[in-house]
C-alpha cells in the first residue's frame, strides 16, 4: 500500500505538508526527528489525514494533485 498524507505542524497551526510513503509511522517520525528538510522547522508534526492507495501511480497523482492549488483547497475543504 501506498499513502498520500497530510501533515500538520502542532508549533505553527496554518503550515501543512502533503507527501507520499509506503510506511507512515516510520515517516512520521522522520519529519518529527528533523530529517526532512522541508519541515524540519516546523515540528512536531501531528498526521491529520492519510488514504490508502493499492497502485503506486493513483497514489502519486493525487499527491500531485493536492499540492497544486485545486488540490489544496479540495483539501482544505473535503479532509
Amino acid at each position: 500500500m501506498m499513502y498520500v498524507y497530510i501533515i500538520q505542524s502542532q508549533a505553527t497551526h496554518d503550515r501543512y505538508y502533503t507527501g507520499i510513503t509506503d510506511n507512515l509511522k516510520r515517516r512520521l517520525a522522520q519529519h518529527n526527528s528533523g530529517k526532512v528538510g522541508h519541515t524540519a522547522k516546523f515540528q512536531p508534526w501531528a498526521l491529520k489525514t492519510y488514504i490508502g492507495f493499492s497502485d503506486a501511480e493513483k497514489a502519486k497523482g493525487f499527491e500531485t494533485y493536492l499540492k497544486t492549488a485545486s488540490g489544496r483547497a479540495f483539501a482544505k475543504k473535503r479532509l
